[in-house]
């Protein structure tokens, strides 16, 4: 009788996990998106799931997709090799559509601590581990060629980065999905816990979104990165990588009100659109 028991139980419990599940993408699939055309192919979309119905939690979603033709609208990458500035400051001197934070830096002393190049030049060389090791935010890249963004996977050599022709290269991550196959996560506390995240997907189509989640507030909670790869599967991402993120996560759009910033950055613990931490580089979208 007790093996019954536990073998209900288990049903039980595997059957609520699935409903979860489940109603989560139900209800992210059913949103209705508020969409505003920013430019000649390029659209901002924003859903506030603000009666905890989204991960069991309240979640501020930001993104915009820009059609990936290298044509129209382009994409960029702007770099400080030392000193960091906000982003919203680097897409206005670039005179960019957009701009959204790139990868991870040096808080004290600037500049990236993962490999940057910028129209040919090299900007900033990987920071190994201790163990000289890369980091998993140095086995990806989003790599820049006539305009249009890609993604590409480390190959495991220790020269990789240096190998890719393309003149505009920031390695980033960890890489969520690349042409649909899920990359293995592990259960260190960046990944599991919930934080605002920056994230870059491609669609079959070729379309790119560039996404937002603001977190460590009651008005959104964030998301783990098992939660970021679920969201951006479901707006149909093949291919997806995740950003530096935490107080660094803002999506700017020029011309927008609050000074273009269309998330709600947390450098200041306030829920207001003030609040940008100052990074080392962007991915811009830029008029061709």
């Amino acid at each position: 009788m007790f093996k019954n028991l536990m073998l209900a139980f288990l049903f039980i419990s595997l059957s609520v996990s699935g409903f979860a599940q489940n109603s989560d993408s139900v209800t992210f699939l059913k949103t209705k998106w508020l969409k505003t055309r920013v430019a000649k192919q390029v659209k901002l979309f924003k859903h506030h799931f603000n009666n905890k119905n989204l991960f069991a939690a309240n979640e501020n979603i930001s993104f915009i997709e820009v059609k990936n033709t290298g044509r129209k609208a382009v994409f960029a990458i702007d770099a400080e090799e030392k000193e960091l500035i906000t982003t919203s400051n680097f897409g206005l001197r670039d005179t960019a559509i957009a701009a959204i934070n790139g990868n991870f830096f040096d808080v004290k002393n600037g500049g990236s601590v993962d490999f940057v190049r910028l129209n040919g030049k090299i900007i900033n060389e990987n920071r190994l581990e201790k163990n000289n090791q890369r980091a998993r935010h140095q086995q990806a890249a989003v790599v820049i060629e006539h305009g249009k963004i890609s993604i590409k996977k480390w190959d495991q050599t220790n020269d990789w980065e240096t190998k890719l022709t393309e003149q505009n290269i920031m390695l980033n991550g960890p890489l969520l999905f690349l042409n649909g196959i899920k990359e293995d996560l592990d259960t260190t506390d960046f990944n599991r816990l919930r934080h605002p995240r920056t994230c870059l997907g491609i669609k079959p189509n070729g379309s790119v979104i560039l996404l937002a989640i603001d977190g460590r507030n009651d008005n959104s909670a964030g998301a783990s990165l098992p939660e970021l790869t679920k969201i951006m599967s479901w707006l149909g991402c093949t291919s997806a990588i995740n950003f530096d993120g935490g107080g660094s996560t803002t999506l700017w759009i020029n011309g927008f009100a609050d000074q273009g910033v269309i998330n709600y950055p947390t450098d200041n613990k306030k829920w207001d659109h003030e609040g940008q931490r100052k990074v080392a580089n962007v991915i811009l979208v830029k008029k061709k």
